[in-house]
């Protein structure tokens, strides 16, 4: 059965965390949407500079949670910095978790989780920087690669890439989880 999975970004996004999980899924033979308050075209930051543009297939505006399977939340400094304060990105995000759909999210992405208050009582892991910002929000922080708490998959970097995209579509699969919000 075809999935959709909803790829929430906006400019600055790291592009290998959106690019690695989209080509991982659409080799599931799922459909993987940008999903972006922006339209038109994303810009990413590659490592260390301007990246390539990427295709919004549906603006924020116009989604719906309701018409995906699961959402991702790729990282990049710049991205979550601006979709955390962003009522309708973080409005989308919560009905994933209302809904216990499946929600991976890599590097800085869990800040967003943070300011659409998901994060407390949950196992998560990060980039290392944000580490006491999500102790201080109420998560258990873990140093792995990967780290699962009821259909949440978070991971610390580009370098966890193969096992974060791993467990994502097996968490995909699996499908709703109890809602933890």
């Amino acid at each position: 059965m075809e999935k959709r999975i909803a790829i929430l970004a906006t400019n600055g996004f790291e592009e290998v965390e959106l690019s690695s999980p989209k080509e991982y899924l659409e080799q599931q033979g799922w459909k993987a949407e940008i999903v972006s308050p922006e339209s038109g075209a994303i810009k990413s930051w590659a490592s260390t500079d301007w990246g390539k543009e990427y295709k919004v297939d549906v603006e924020l505006k116009n989604a719906n949670a309701n018409d995906y399977d699961a959402l991702v939340l790729p990282g990049g400094v710049l991205n979550p910095d601006k979709l955390r304060t962003n009522e309708d990105a973080l409005s989308f995000i919560r009905e994933f978790f209302k809904a216990g759909k499946p929600v991976a999210s890599i590097c800085h992405g869990p800040q967003i989780l943070i300011s659409a208050d998901l994060v407390k009582g949950r196992k998560m892991t990060s980039y290392p920087s944000i580490k006491v910002d999500l102790v201080n929000a109420g998560a258990e922080w873990h140093d792995k690669e990967v780290v699962v708490d009821k259909g949440l998959v978070t991971s610390r970097n580009p370098d966890d890439l193969p096992a974060f995209n791993k467990k994502m579509v097996e968490e995909i699969k699996e499908g709703k989880h109890q809602p933890k919000i």
